[in-house]
């Protein structure tokens, strides 16, 4: 029997979306506010919804204080209070869309799990804006 269990986090960071190449009111035209030179910052909701098979000695798909130990090692240290254009590696080259933020985010999550687990992140941007990626 498959069973997912969820964890949820929190992260406040700044960030710009610019397209390097675009003028400025392209790139106003495309993302608007968020394209602002002085950068903005959202408060991140993130649910981390882990799905695999409950383990019969333990009764736990996982254990969630591994799980909320990884999300706070891969995500919350690393994007909490930052300006992700500026202080974040991957995000110096790719524009941090929430998209692009979720994926991230996955990526970092995913090899840290046991392999017969699945992964579904779902970051919010705002309460009425957020994504949901679980791989390719």
């Amino acid at each position: 029997m498959r069973v997912t269990v969820n964890r949820k986090a929190h992260f406040n960071a700044a960030h710009r979306l610019f397209k390097e190449g675009w003028s400025d009111e392209k790139n106003l035209e495309v993302f608007g506010k968020c394209s602002n030179a002085n950068y903005h910052g959202h408060n991140y909701d993130l649910v981390v919804s882990v799905t695999g098979e409950i383990d019969e000695e333990t009764g736990f798909v996982m254990d969630m204080k591994i799980l909320k130990d990884i999300i706070r090692e891969e995500v919350e240290e690393p994007l909490d209070h930052k300006n992700l254009n500026l202080e974040v590696e991957a995000f110096k080259t790719l524009n941090p869309t929430t998209e692009n933020i979720a994926v991230y985010i996955y990526n970092q999550i995913k090899p840290k799990l046991n392999q017969d687990l699945s992964l579904e992140v779902t970051l919010y941007e705002t309460p009425r804006n957020f994504v949901t990626y679980s791989g390719t």
